[in-house]
């Protein structure tokens, strides 16, 4: 069976749909995705950047989707989609090129009240015990505590002011700071690809984080992460893992240093990086 599988969405979105993704691996496996998760699905014989595919087109009026885009997907016997669900011309339009199409919610619904891991998985049949893993190739350990201040939301995110107090006294480990494409904070690390950025973090003895998807990213490559919660619920959003600590207040900056240190020392003397 050949299957093609889209999934859209945020990086914290695309990890957390991971082990439901591989479950759906079939003999000859494409996975169009978002274009920054592209270099973390190991498991399929060819992924692709959704947005350079043109499926966005299919079923528009007066759009011209490109000519080979239908052949393409002609090919498939089965076609499983996170984007679309929404859009009727675009289901339309695929189930008349005679492809197997399932066309799955991208979000949980604001009613679901367990973990959107989980939700993802029950979409598919998968197990909702298996967690996200992000294989990396083997890296040399750090006596680090990592930070990223940042998420695509300022109201999720703790104040800088704070992370700055937390890493002075974070003394018995060397501090590192990173940041995304976008971001900016002078002494940070940027990279430019997902792969490379895990890969780095694996090394790491601790991450300290908001509700980003750089959080989920650390926690799907084996790092200790402790990871700062506001306004959105981590019984839904929280990566999910073994070594994951979450410390919420849903006015984020009401959070205390103390109480973020004290966490932070305790999964430093207690996590090892897998």
């Amino acid at each position: 069976m050949r299957r093609l599988i889209l999934r859209p969405g945020a990086i914290g979105d695309c990890i957390l749909s991971l082990p439901a993704i591989q479950h759906l691996v079939a003999d000859y496996t494409e996975v169009w995705i978002s274009t920054p998760v592209v270099p973390l699905v190991s498991f399929a014989d060819q992924v692709r950047p959704l947005a350079s595919t043109g499926i966005d087109k299919i079923g528009l009026v007066d759009v011209e989707a490109p000519p080979e885009l239908g052949q393409q997907l002609k090919s498939f016997d089965s076609f499983v989609s996170w984007y679309g669900s929404n859009r009727p011309e675009f289901k339309e339009a695929i189930h008349g090129l005679a492809v197997d199409s399932v066309f799955l919610p991208a979000l949980p619904p604001d009613d679901f009240r367990d973990h959107a891991g989980r939700f993802f998985a029950r979409q598919v049949g998968a197990d909702e015990q298996v967690v996200p893993r992000i294989s990396v190739p083997p890296v040399s350990r750090r006596d680090s505590a990592v930070i990223h201040p940042f998420s695509g939301s300022k109201r999720k995110n703790w104040p800088l002011e704070l992370y700055r107090e937390l890493a002075r006294r974070l003394s018995h480990v060397t501090v590192e700071w990173i940041v995304g494409p976008e971001e900016e904070l002078e002494g940070a690390r940027r990279f430019e690809k997902l792969d490379d950025l895990g890969a780095w973090l694996a090394g790491a003895k601790l991450y300290i984080g908001n509700d980003s998807g750089i959080t989920h990213l650390a926690t799907a490559v084996g790092t200790p992460t402790l990871a700062l919660f506001g306004p959105t619920n981590p019984a839904k959003w929280a990566p999910r893992g073994e070594n994951v600590r979450v410390l919420q207040s849903t006015v984020i900056a009401d959070l205390r240093v103390e109480i973020v240190l004290e966490m932070a020392c305790q999964m430093i003397h207690h996590f090892v990086p897998r």
